[in-house]
Formats: C-alpha cells, structure tokens, sequence
C-alpha cells in the first residue's frame, strides 16, 4: 500500500488523545451499608467487569476513528503493479470535438462532458506533468507538450467541429509527441463516442506508452439525417419544373412519424412534406421545383428534429445557363425539319456547321452535337467525339444512306456500339417506346393512350454484340433497334439505324416523338459533377 499525501500519516500522534482521556477518566462509588455483605461484594465484582468492558470498547472506537480520518487525509492506494513507472508524466489526451460528439448526455452535450473528463484527468496528476492536448482540428500548437495550466486552457478552447479522424490517426498523432519527450511515464486518453466509422483499432500493435479509453454515449439516440439532394435531370432551365430528389434517413432503432421536410429558396422557406421513416433505413422523396431565373442559386433543405440537429440542414446550390447550345455537324444542308424543331425549343441555342469547317476547341461548349448525314468520319473527328462523349457531352448520330461503314464503325467501336451492318430499303414500324429512360420518361401524362410512333423506308441493322450496353428508346415491330442509347464515360451517346431526311424517316414528322427527345437530349448532355463534398476535408474542386 501507498499514499497519495503520506505527510498525513504523522498524524496517527493523536492517537495518544483517547487514551490519555481513558487513563484519567475515574468514577467514583458511593459506599452503601448493608447486612448481607456477601451479597453486595458479588453484585460489585459483576458491575466492575461489564464497565471495564464497556470503557476498553469505548477507547478501541476512539483510536479507530482518529486512524481512518488520518488515513484518509493521506489517500491510501494500492498500486496495480510493482513496477509502476514513477516521476514525471507525458500525459496525452484526445478529445473528440466531431459533430457527432453535439448529441446529448443526461444534462450537457457529449462535447461538454468530454471537456470535463479531460479537465478531470489534467487536475489529477502532478504540476510537475507535461500534456498535449489534442482534437480532430489537429492544430500546431497542439502538437508539443505543455504545463498543467495551459491544458487546462487548451481543453477549455475546444468547439466543436467538421473535421472527423480515425483512432488509428489520433494514436500516430499522440506517438509523434509522446515518443521523445524525456519522461519517466507516457499515458495516452481517447475520450469519444467512439463512432463505428472512426474505431479502427483492431491492428493497433504498440507498447510504448499506455492507451486509455473514455467511452461516452448519448442518452438519446434518435436521429434523422438529411442524406442527400440531387436533380433528376443534370440540366436546369430556366421556367421549368424539375424534379429535386431527396434522401432522408433515420438512424435510430424507432421508426420516426411525422417528420416534416422543408424547402428554402430565394429567401422564402416553404413546408414540402411530411415524411415517415422505419427504424435504420432511409426512404427517397421528390419535390418540385420550378427555376425562376438563370445563374447561380442555392437552396437549402431542411428537417426538423432533436436533439442532434447538425445533419438537419442541406445547402446545394446549381447553375442555371441562360441557352442550352445544340451543335448540328451537317455534310452539306442543314435539316430544315431539324432546324425549326430546336430553334422552337425556348431557351435553346443552334448553330449550324458543315464537317469541314469544325474548331475541335469549341466542342466542350456544347449540350448537345448532332452528327447529321456525315459520309464518314476523319480519324480527327472521330477522336474529338469520343473525348467529347467521355468528358460528358451528349451526341446523337443519323447515318447517311450511302455511309462508309468502315469509317463509321470505326467510330462505333471506340464508343462501344453496335456496329452498322448492311443498309436495307424496305419499310419497318415502330411499335415500342422505352418510356422508362430518362428521354422519354414524364413525357406522355398517358403511358397507355395511342401514339403514333415513327416508320422507315430504309435503316441500317445493327450487329448485336452482348459486349455493347446498349439500351433500346425506339424499337421496330420485328426486334431490331431504331433509335439506342450507350453511357460512354460520363455520357450519353444515342444512335439512329435509319437516316433524317424524309426519304426513308418520318421521324421529324412525329412531332410528339422528335421534339421531346431531342429536348430531353439535351437537359442530358451534362459533364458529371459531384452532389456533395465532405466539410473539412481536403479535396480538389474543378470550375469550368
């Protein structure tokens, strides 16, 4: 046994008091006369031993009272091994300051009583301890040693913040400063809620200084969580109502009623659902959303819900252009039908070029390139699409009659498509649209009414080849393909078996059919960009 203040211990002198006291304490009897003498010296003797028993009792009270108020001014402990490193400490101790550590304890949030489990730790050790003070900002100046009362002045300092590490992070932060400093003792803490995404500390192998846990949990765990916003359409224009799709989750282990989701945009917020979650899942809703204006906007999505409220909020924001620019490559005419079906398009920009007057560089400026009739393509061109395609442009192709196939294929297999096989002059029927795709989806009110699809004169056939990915938009009455669509990189590439001109294609006479696919086209033709970046980590952000 030892002791924490065994200067106490002289203290055990007193114990001197309660029997001075019992030496000098007498009691005197009065002498009573009686004629059976016999009988009085028996009763005497029996009284004399019971008080001589009871003042023994008395003084052993006394002394044990006096000894365990001295004992515990001296702090007596038992050390859990001999060899127990004495003399000066490094003492490191990290506090989780994420926002996971805002939810709440019995009274205080779990950031509050992490502060005070630290503040507890640096008083319990000696002025002559060094510490470092650590959280999940990993500033400089908290990676050196300090006294006693500047730690106590670091933990105080802590807020709470984005930045998320993981234990195994923390741990080779805490044995840059540990390891050399000239001690006799290094003590780690982690002081959490230990997160199962940070709790890495399965192949944590080091026995140079000694690790400590301080687990702390949240009385209330219910927590809804704004996951996620995204457009369903990449492309937003001005005037039109788009679908904002939503993702909400529930984190707890009890289903959440009457959640309510709200939309603030253009400095008003409005209420935009009520939701219901099961426990541990996440469901997706849709609202919609109507652009006002072109530029730059944000919005911010919101949930109500407590006590853990920092996932509740989600800030996006999107660029709306003011044209959308559609580029027809054409090999002599322009398509007048082609022509008068965009430029009707509000909001929509054409421009108009034949395969030999093409500037490359401008390609990426474009929603949407319309390859119109080309004979055949230059190994030039041909690279450019494929580039374009990639980086997320969006091109639609319309063979000529009298096509070179080679040049064509060429081109198909660099964009992983089937292949263009002999031309056939007899008339087929559309009999299938693919009103599941994004092209044709929302479109008709009426899935299930009469449409009148287009036919042809003459179409190519394409080579089914079950390496390609090809996904069908308008398909002819015998099976084969009339209009496909392949995601190429980070595009989209649609292709025509059969020509534009009227002579073998009706197509621009489907008014109901061409304008919005060629619409929905272009809202598609976007370069993928990411719908969300985590605060306080570092990443790199392009900006065209």
């Amino acid at each position: 046994m030892q002791f924490l203040y065994p200067g106490f211990l002289w203290a055990l002198t007193a114990l001197a008091i309660p029997v001075i006291i019992h030496l000098f304490y007498f009691r005197r009897f009065k002498k009573v006369y009686f004629t059976n003498v016999r009988f009085l010296r028996e009763v005497k003797e029996e009284t004399s031993a019971r008080q001589r028993i009871r003042n023994w009792l008395v003084l052993l009270m006394r002394l044990l009272t006096v000894a365990f108020l001295v004992l515990a001014f001296a702090q007596p402990f038992i050390p859990l091994d001999e060899n127990t490193r004495q003399g000066i400490k490094a003492v490191s101790l990290y506090v989780d300051n994420s926002f996971s550590m805002d939810a709440l304890s019995r009274d205080v949030s779990l950031l509050e009583l992490a502060k005070r489990r630290a503040t507890e730790i640096v008083q319990a050790h000696s002025a002559e301890d060094r510490f470092q003070i650590l959280s999940n900002d990993f500033e400089g100046r908290h990676q050196r040693l300090v006294s006693k009362e500047d730690a106590l002045t670091f933990i105080e300092e802590i807020e709470s913040s984005p930045r998320v590490r993981t234990l195994s992070q923390v741990l080779a932060r805490q044995k840059q400063v540990l390891d050399p400093a000239p001690v006799d003792a290094r003590v780690a803490y982690l002081i959490s809620d230990f997160q199962k995404s940070i709790t890495d500390l399965e192949s944590w192998q080091d026995t140079s200084f000694e690790v400590n846990l301080v687990p702390l949990q949240s009385v209330q765990e219910r927590n809804i969580a704004l996951d996620s916003v995204w457009f369903e359409a990449p492309v937003q224009m001005v005037g039109q109502t788009h679908n904002l799709l939503v993702r909400v989750s529930n984190r707890s282990h009890d289903d959440a009623d009457h959640i309510r989701l709200s939309l603030e945009m253009d400095g008003e917020e409005k209420p935009v659902g009520v939701l219901s979650i099961p426990a541990q899942s996440s469901i997706t809703d849709t609202v919609r959303l109507r652009i006002r204006h072109t530029g730059w906007q944000v919005g911010v999505m919101k949930v109500t819900d407590f006590p853990v409220q920092f996932d509740d909020q989600y800030h996006f924001a999107f660029h709306v252009a003011e044209k959308i620019r559609v580029l027809v490559i054409n090999e002599l005419q322009p398509n007048p039908f082609l022509d008068a079906a965009i430029r009707g398009l509000d909001n929509f920009e054409l421009v108009n070029l034949q395969s030999r007057n093409l500037d490359y560089s401008t390609f990426k400026d474009y929603h949407l390139i319309v390859c119109n009739e080309l004979k055949s393509f230059s190994s030039g061109l041909a690279f450019e699409l494929k580039n374009y395609v990639e980086d997320g442009g969006n091109l639609l192709l319309f063979p000529a009659p009298e096509a070179e196939l080679d040049s064509y294929n060429n081109l198909l297999r660099s964009l992983q498509a089937n292949e263009l096989q002999a031309f056939e002059t007899r008339p087929r029927q559309v009999s299938d649209i693919n009103t599941e795709e994004f092209v044709f989806r929302d479109v008709y009110e009426n899935r299930t009414a009469p449409l009148k699809l287009p036919a042809t004169n003459g179409n190519f056939r394409l080579s089914r080849l079950g390496s390609r990915p090809e996904e069908r938009l308008l398909t002819f009455r015998d099976g084969s393909t009339f209009l496909a669509k392949y995601i190429v990189g980070k595009g989209n590439f649609y292709l025509s078996s059969a020509p534009l001109s009227e002579s073998y294609s009706n197509l621009v006479r489907q008014g109901e059919v061409f304008v919005p696919m060629l619409f929905k086209m272009a809202l598609s033709a976007s370069r993928e960009q990411r719908i969300a970046y985590t605060i306080g980590r570092d990443e790199v952000l392009s900006a065209d």
